[in-house]
This record gives structure tokens, sequence and C-alpha cells, in this order.
């Protein structure tokens, strides 16, 4: 039997739990499907709120074919085999989940078919589309962000499951106390289909004990120990206070940025409880070589190192290596140095017309090579004294320009600002 959450998937757009400002009366999507003059679109936000509910409910209210894909995981030839059913009924829904992981070539394959209307997008991510997804995808759709549920509309979808007796749980005759409603809603956290799936797994593991006078019907009654059984994880994409998932790991770097160990460790903490062990390593490795880098280049290899544990481990144990780099890291000198440098360099290459590569730079290892000038008046430097020697590397337009601008906040990188200043004035002096 599949899911609670997927049998109540909704049909139409009216069946839709809470988006409101996309699905309300006189709201974008919802004129959309009125005048069914549909265009595609990315819809994001963290798991369990809707992306894949309003996909199937614009489907369903609009009577197109409607498929689903994962951008990571399907294929090209799904995506042809689509493509192939909206050539011949005209037009079909794709909701193709996970769009921010859509490679090159499967993108190359759907514009055109984005172009034509022979599909009709409908791309679902966590991600934030503006930062994630190709300039070219996004040029083709509208973006929308969905909203953390709030507790009436989940209350709603509860509900709605309870007395649903064909697709939900209405032939168990469920009370729910307060307090397990409650309990329920808070442990889901804002994410409709952990608590609907929670809902089903409490119905289902706690026994029936009453019965009707007539003997004809059981009932159930769920109070909030058997809920608290049931429920064994926290799903915890949005706190109670409603911060998203981009606010707990920003409040997160930054307080290693402050120095705040205490801090570092709370944010963490939170970020460990919600199970994300994808995102807690990942934010921690950028942590490292963005605020802490040429600092202490020891504690950001040690950083990567407790990462490459924490994997390995996986959770509860992961934690403890995770601890380790979070309160070092706080504690380390801070340097932004090497970012600031290649952002300022990144900034010149698409700003500025840049000069060709310097002719004795350019690669000599093939037949004609010297006909075109490429590598001649190359200077070897293992051939001069200390391995180095007075030679332009930058191109033309772009000779005395400096990126690298270290602050020296540690005997490590005051030692590399001492290098980098000696070997650029050495450089200019034997460019003049």
């Amino acid at each position: 039997m599949k899911p609670l959450a997927y049998r109540m998937r909704p049909q139409n757009i009216e069946q839709v739990v809470g988006q409101q400002h996309l699905i309300g009366p006189g709201k974008i999507i919802r004129r959309m499907v009125e005048a069914r003059l549909l265009s595609s679109m990315i819809l994001y936000g963290p798991p369990g709120i809707g992306k894949t509910s309003i996909a199937s409910a614009i489907a369903g209210s609009t009577k197109y074919a409607f498929r689903m894909l994962n951008a990571a995981t399907d294929s090209k030839k799904q995506l042809e085999q689509v493509a192939a059913e909206g050539k011949m009924s005209g037009t079909v829904i794709l909701l193709l989940d996970e769009i921010h992981r859509l490679d090159k070539t499967k993108q190359d394959y759907l514009l055109p078919l984005l172009e034509s209307g022979q599909i009709i997008l409908i791309g679902a991510t966590t991600e934030n589309p503006y930062i994630s997804i190709s300039p070219a995808i996004r040029s083709r759709c509208q973006i929308f962000e969905l909203k953390p549920l709030a507790e009436s509309d989940t209350k709603k979808a509860i509900t709605r499951a309870l007395t649903d007796e064909e697709n939900g749980l209405g032939k168990y005759h469920v009370k729910l106390t307060a307090d397990a409603e409650k309990l329920l809603i808070e442990k889901g956290n804002g994410d409709l289909r952990a608590t609907l799936n929670g809902l089903e797994l409490a119905v289902l593991s706690t026994k029936q004990e009453e019965a009707d006078a007539d003997k004809k019907a059981t009932h159930l009654t769920i109070h909030q120990k058997e809920m608290a059984d049931s429920l064994q994880v926290k799903s915890q994409n949005f706190d109670a206070h409603g911060d998203g998932h981009y606010d707990l790991v920003s409040a997160f770097q930054k307080s290693i940025r402050g120095s705040d160990v205490d801090a570092a460790l709370h944010y963490l903490a939170r970020l460990l409880e919600s199970g994300d062990l994808i995102s807690i390593c990942r934010r921690l490795s950028v942590i490292a070589y963005e605020d802490i880098g040429l600092a202490n280049p020891a504690a950001v290899q040690r950083a990567f190192s407790a990462v490459q544990a924490a994997q390995t481990l996986g959770l509860p144990e992961g934690r403890i290596p995770l601890a380790n780099a979070v309160i070092e890291l706080a504690l380390s000198p801070k340097s932004n140095s090497a970012i600031t440098a290649i952002d300022k360099a990144l900034n010149d290459v698409q700003t500025k017309t840049t000069d060709q590569i310097p002719a004795n730079l350019k690669d000599a290892h093939y037949s004609g090579a010297k006909k075109l000038g490429h590598g001649i008046g190359y200077i070897y430097p293992h051939a001069y004294p200390n391995d180095w020697v007075p030679q332009q590397y930058l191109p033309d337009n772009l000779v005395g320009s400096q990126y690298f601008l270290p602050k020296g906040n540690s005997k490590i990188e005051k030692a590399f600002k001492e290098q980098y200043q000696t070997l650029h004035k050495m450089q200019a002096d034997g460019l003049k």
C-alpha cells in the first residue's frame, strides 16, 4: 500500500493545503489553471510543503497528462518518452523533481520542448533557483516560492486524512487527543509529508481497543504517549519559530565567523536534530575555507578530515568529529583573503576585456606552435637561483594587478603576506 501522503495527494486545485498566495482565489496559479494558459514554472521551498501537490492539482484541474521524473536519477531516454507523449497528446505536464541537479545534456534536450509548449515543466527544488538553476532554464520558467504551512493548514490536512474513507484513514474511526495532535504538528515542523506519514504509522501501530455498543465498528483514540512512541524522528526543515533551513545554516556560519563557540554549537545541534548531515558537512567545508582559510590551513585540513569522518560514521556518532571541528574553527584566527582574492580576479574576468595570454606562456607541445610564436621566450624558473626569475605572466592590460590582499592575522598568513609582497615588488622591479 502506498503511503498516506501519496494517497492524499490533491486531485484538483481546491484540495491543495496552504500556499494561498499562489492558489487562492484570484492568485496567479489559480488564474493560470482557470484560463488553461499554463506556463512552465519552478516551485521552490523545503520538503513536504506542497510542490508535488500543486503540480498534481494543476494536472488534475486541467486534465492534462501528468508525469513525474527526477532530474538526478532519471535518464534522457525517460525524458524522450515524456516528450513523445506530449507530441501525441498536444501537451503533457512534467513534474521534474530536484531540477537543480539537471545536467547540461538533459537541459539542452528540454529547452526546445519548453519553447514549443510540448512539455509544461513544473520544476521542484529545495534550493534557491536564482543560485542553483541555470539561467537558460530560469528564463523559460516563472519562479514561485512556497511558504511554510501554518498550523491551521496542517490541522486541515490531518482532519481530511482522518475522515477520508477512500484514500485516507476514515475506516479506522480515529480520534486524536488535543495533545497528541499538537505533538504530531510540532514533530512535523511544517513538513506535511512527514506529518501524514507519521499519522499513518501512529494509527496502524496503535491497538484498537474501543468498540461501539452495537459492535459494528471499532474506534481508535490516540493519546500523546502513543503518538510520541510512533514519532521517533523530528522533521526539522523549519524550527518552531518558522526559521528556514537557509536561515539556520547562515546563523551557523556567522557564529563560527564571529568566534562564538556556544552559538555555533547551538546551531550545529539544531542541524543535527534535523538529520541533514549532507548540509552540515557541505557548509562546514565552505566555512573552513572561506572564513578561516590562510589564517590556519592546518585547522582547515582538520575540519575537512572531520567532515569525512562524520560522513563515514553517519549519525549520531558523526556529531563528535563535527563538534571538534566547529569548536576549533570558531576559536581559530580568521581570514577571508583567499575568497576576496578570487572574487576580485573573477570580477576582472567578468567585467574587463582581457588581453591574450602572453605568447611565451602558451602551449608549445604540438607541431606548429613555434610558427605561431607560442612558447618562445619562456624562461624556466627552476634554472635560476631560488627557482624564481622575473617574467610577465598576466595579460598586458592587467600587469601590476593585485588580487591577494593578505591580512596577516596569524603567523602563517603573516608569512604569506611578507612573501607575497616581496615577490610582487621583485616582479615589478624586474619587469621595468
